[in-house]
């Protein structure tokens, strides 16, 4: 039996087990979904429970009734009575179209508690509009970021809490005890499977293994795009572009494809959790920015397999990756290109370089004081002792 590791967001997912609500987990596929949902499922202390992976058809066939009713006797054989409180969690939900009005049904006129899992926002989104609105939880699990991988490699590292926190503990034992992990991380990202494999070679395979089965599984079954050679290649594009502005014209010249069609491509890469596109920051509340935003990966292990990313692309991108548990992440960039690479919660500001120094933080404190900014740090990845400087196997 595989050793189970735990990740930072199972407490909250926990927490729902005895709540009404509907619990959805939804993320890039092999994050570690169904190993969740397994974990919390043998956690309930009920025999009332079932657990079905709704990409075995014959699972399917079990919802695939036109009287809902019918369904009970579907699951009494497996176990299941309609006459207490019962548990169903329903992993891969996406390859049922119309499990949500299925869902709904059980729900308002049974008591069942849902825990359900899929593998893509742009498809849930669309799914559960508005047939499970105020029914639902949804939660979003990622590739590990640097703590949890640590985790996974069985290793202990105390990380601060807050930022000041992170800060004051930064410690260059500690920074070249863990510098040969981080490069790791650098490398070859935060999927459990590829975490979890010792072998370089087979790291590689499975990265590539996971994104042909995002192509294969993503973008083949639930996009509807003409061209799939046009999408692939924007994806390429971007790669270069990791960290940078996205310009829609450049791209949809480069690509011979119209703007609407660029548009169309970025939003199912950024609702299938492959990237992720930060908006710049504004201090009105009630205002939405407008102006360029900048791609982020969701992995880095899947960037640098696309190829043609810098060294500093990369760790920027690692660092991002390692914040998104934050409410709000911008960027901030001034017409005359002072800028700081991102705004946490409105509150902290973050530049982040190979080797931070003095002149970095002064630069970007000075920018953060002009639009309201209460902290500033540099995350460096190499070890900086001056203050003012996190390390980027603390943050």
């Amino acid at each position: 039996m595989k050793k189970y590791y735990p990740r930072k967001i199972e407490k909250e997912l926990q927490k729902q087990v005895n709540s009404e609500e509907i619990v959805v987990l939804t993320g890039m596929r092999r994050t570690g979904k169904s190993m969740i949902m397994r974990h919390i499922f043998d956690s309930i202390d009920s025999s009332n429970k079932i657990y079905l992976d709704l990409e075995n058809i014959l699972n399917r066939k079990i919802f695939e009734e036109e009287n809902y009713d019918n369904i009970w006797s579907n699951l009494l054989p497996l176990g299941i009575s309609k006459d207490q409180k019962c548990y169903i969690f329903l992993d891969e939900i996406q390859f049922m179209r119309n499990i949500p009005s299925v869902i709904k049904y059980l729900f308002d006129n049974f008591e069942v508690k849902f825990f359900l899992t899929g593998s893509s926002s742009y498809y849930l989104k669309n799914l559960f509009s508005e047939s499970l609105s105020g029914r639902k939880f949804i939660f979003e699990l990622f590739p590990l970021d640097f703590e949890e991988y640590l985790w996974f490699r069985e290793k202990k590292k105390i990380f601060g809490k807050t930022f000041i926190d992170k800060e004051k503990s930064r410690n260059k034992i500690q920074s070249v005890l863990y510098e040969k992990d981080y490069a790791e991380y650098l490398e070859f990202g935060g999927f459990p499977p590829v975490v979890l494999e010792k072998d370089f070679d087979r790291k590689l395979k499975k990265i590539n293994d996971i994104f042909t089965s995002y192509f294969e599984l993503d973008v083949k079954t639930l996009a509807d795009f003409r061209n799939i050679s046009k999408f692939r290649d924007l994806i390429i594009l971007l790669s270069a572009r990791c960290g940078s502005k996205v310009e829609i014209t450049k791209l949809a010249s480069e690509l011979q494809v119209s703007r609407e069609t660029v548009y169309n491509y970025l939003a199912f890469l950024e609702q299938t959790y492959f990237i992720t596109l930060l908006r710049p920051y504004t201090k009105n509340s009630d205002r939405e920015v407008s102006g360029a935003k900048k791609v982020y990966f969701c992995d880095n292990g899947m960037l640098k397999l696309l190829g043609g990313v810098s060294a500093g692309a990369i760790f920027e991108n690692a660092v991002f990756n390692n914040l998104k548990n934050y409410k709000q992440i911008n960027y901030y960039q001034r017409r005359a290109g002072a800028e700081i690479d991102f705004v946490i919660d409105k509150k902290i500001g973050l530049e982040v370089k190979s080797r931070g120094s003095k002149a970095y933080l002064d630069k970007a404190k000075k920018i953060a004081e002009k639009i309201g900014l209460v902290e500033t740090y540099v995350v460096s990845k190499d070890y900086v002792s001056e203050e003012g400087m996190i390390s980027a196997v603390d943050l």
